[in-house]
């Protein structure tokens, strides 16, 4: 049983001292600020150039010919 515990307890600490969980969710966490990021940026830039359109589409509308 002591066995057992010991290899339990050796496996856990290996577990603990890896890092490669915590460089998973550092990058997850960064991805998902860049895709907050890019969201923000299309949604405001969108409007903006929606904007830009419909003016220049107003400013062509023809002109009736006597």
């Amino acid at each position: 049983m002591n066995y057992v515990a010991t290899k339990m307890l050796s496996r856990l600490h290996a577990i603990r001292g890896s890092e490669q969980g915590a460089t998973a969710v550092e990058y997850a966490l960064m991805v998902a600020l860049i895709a907050i990021a890019i969201i923000g940026a299309v949604s405001f830039l969108g409007t903006e150039i929606g904007n830009a359109f419909q003016k220049s589409g107003n400013s062509l509308t023809p002109t009736k010919a006597p």
